[in-house]
């Protein structure tokens, strides 16, 4: 076979390979997001469960890549500590060290089933969980798919000359080899991809054991290097974690290649072949790197604290001018059309800032303090600044000479306006005023009630990426989607409703003390989504897809 075929036939199965992890980690966000925020809040329970639950995410995003970045939103919202967060990602290394030794065996029967499995889930049964589900099970059929066409592919250069000279070279040459597996992993944006790689390479004979041991502790570096750069534009809060997490692994990585060298360590008693010892050798690296850092959490935090500091604090003055700052340009009032743009660009602004209000809402349900709660709430003001902003700029245009279209747009963007800030109120004044009263009466959700909303918050915070982008980009069948979501949300929030009164009913103790605050709560919850809703109706009005009423119409 020409070497360029067999190129080709590696790069596909390589972005075969990427696209199922890919598949696997969306459809677990999408389905599943309530168990993932609900092994999230149960991790910060101590060091030990918090590396547990790590771990838990990392097997179910096949990523610790994804679990790191999840962790670094909490820590910018002040909701995780700095050691705790630290912890949660050296389990979720081990997490996703383990999934690839479960990818790694030999299990090309569960490729034709997982294939029939997902597609019938995903393509024709009903319910989106199922059809996300579906999706979870494609991919990782997918990805056995993509190991097999790995080893098919690379089944014609056993007898070459060249993948033998650069393997020899490797073998003598750590550092290179070393650099070179950081680096490709890096590139890929998977640790788990690029682990599965180099140990099928290994496994059929083209990369020694010699050259397989540098690359695999450098994917491992690779790896904390992809969380690190992704959070790169975060608060130094957030980029604490992988930075701390990154220093570990690049600790870990040096002790470890300094012990196999100068000890000569039998790492090829790890497996029967290259491959499999390699793969052992990599779950055995992250399960030592938990045991002995996990005790070193508390330091590391320290060191990294001092690394990244937190930026001067700001003077009133300073937050003056802080809050001009906006998209809102007076330069081009005159053209009403760029004028709209910026209005627009300032809306999503404005939209980002009650996302970032109403994720953490939940989080201070369970363990928010007065302190969290009321950094908060102080977001509401610029919420509120960016209303007027965008009420006055708009009314500015309007003195000028506008289009029909143009002053239609200008109306819908303040009305957009006005249900953005009319959200945060909600949040502000309702919801957080909420937790802060559970806080001071420390009250207990029943397990029931407080996983209908869990998974009534989950779904609205997705409404409100949905919203956004909306906003942005008037896709139809986007705004079809959202207005959808108000309906299931409006069923949502009446079960939660009923079932909260049979629990009052069987008199369980936690629902009769938490009854007014969680009937409140799912009900701000319907109102939020409600006004995120309204985003999409000017789209569907004018592509004749809404209903003006939904009375049944009279004969």
């Amino acid at each position: 076979m020409h070497f360029s075929i067999i190129l080709l036939h590696l790069a596909g199965a390589t972005l075969l390979l990427l696209y199922a992890v890919h598949l696997v980690r969306t459809g677990m966000e999408h389905a599943h997001t309530p168990i993932l925020r609900q092994l999230f809040g149960e991790a910060r329970g101590g060091h030990v469960r918090a590396a547990a639950g790590g771990a838990a995410m990392a097997v179910m995003l096949q990523s610790s890549t994804a679990v790191a970045m999840l962790a670094c939103g909490f820590a910018a919202g002040a909701v995780l500590a700095l050691p705790t967060g630290l912890a949660l990602l050296l389990g979720a290394d081990l997490g996703s060290a383990l999934v690839v030794r479960v990818l790694s065996f030999d299990l090309g029967w569960l490729i034709p089933v997982c294939l029939l499995a997902g597609g019938v889930m995903h393509l024709k049964l009903p319910g989106e969980k199922i059809r996300e589900t579906g999706r979870m099970v494609l991919g990782v059929g997918f990805v056995l798919l993509s190991l097999k066409l790995l080893g098919e592919a690379t089944g014609p250069l056993r007898n070459a000359e060249l993948l033998p000279m650069i393997s020899g070279y490797l073998a003598q040459d750590y550092l290179t080899a070393f650099l070179l597996g950081a680096v490709f992993t890096w590139l890929i944006h998977s640790s788990v991809a690029a682990v599965l790689m180099i140990t099928a390479l290994a496994s059929q004979g083209l990369v020694s054991l010699e050259a397989g041991i540098p690359l695999i502790l450098g994917a491992n570096v690779g790896s904390g290097l992809i969380a690190f750069w992704l959070s790169r534009g975060m608060g130094p809060a957030a980029r604490r974690l992988p930075l701390g997490n990154l220093i570990f692994r690049a600790c870990g990585t040096v002790v470890a290649l300094v012990a196999i060298q100068l000890f000569n360590l039998p790492v090829g008693w790890l497996g029967d072949n290259a491959g499999v010892a390699l793969i052992n050798l990599h779950v055995l690296f992250n399960a030592c790197l938990g045991v002995f850092c996990l005790p070193l959490t508390g330091a590391m935090a320290r060191l990294t604290t001092k690394l990244l500091p937190e930026a001067p604090a700001r003077t009133k003055d300073d937050d003056h001018v802080a809050r001009r700052i906006t998209a809102l340009d007076r330069a081009v009032t005159g053209v009403p059309a760029l004028a709209l743009a910026s209005a627009t660009r300032e809306l999503l602004r404005m939209g980002e800032l009650v996302e970032l209000m109403f994720r953490p809402v939940m989080d201070m349900f369970k363990s928010g303090t007065s302190e969290q709660i009321a950094r908060l709430r102080s977001l509401d003001e610029d919420v509120n600044d960016a209303h007027t902003g965008i009420k006055l700029y708009i009314a500015e245009v309007n003195r000028g000479r506008l289009t029909a279209e143009e002053a239609r747009r200008g109306i819908e963007l303040t009305d957009v306006a006005i249900n953005l800030e009319h959200a945060g109120d909600v949040i502000a004044k309702n919801l957080l005023v909420l937790a802060a009263e559970r806080s001071e009466k420390n009250l207990n959700f029943s397990k029931e009630g407080w996983a209908e909303m869990t998974d009534l918050h989950a779904r609205v915070a997705e409404n409100m990426q949905l919203a956004l982008n909306v906003l942005i980009s008037n896709d139809l069948a986007a705004a079809r989607q959202l207005v959808a979501e108000k309906e299931r949300i409006r069923m949502q929030e009446r079960q939660s409703h009923e079932q909260h009164l049979r629990r009052l009913q069987s008199g369980k103790m936690e629902s009769i003390e938490t009854s007014d605050i969680h009937l409140e709560a799912v009900r701000a919850f319907k109102e939020i989504n409600s006004l995120l809703v309204t985003i999409a109706y000017p789209l569907l009005t004018q592509s004749g897809d809404l209903l003006s009423s939904r009375l049944v119409r009279l004969a």
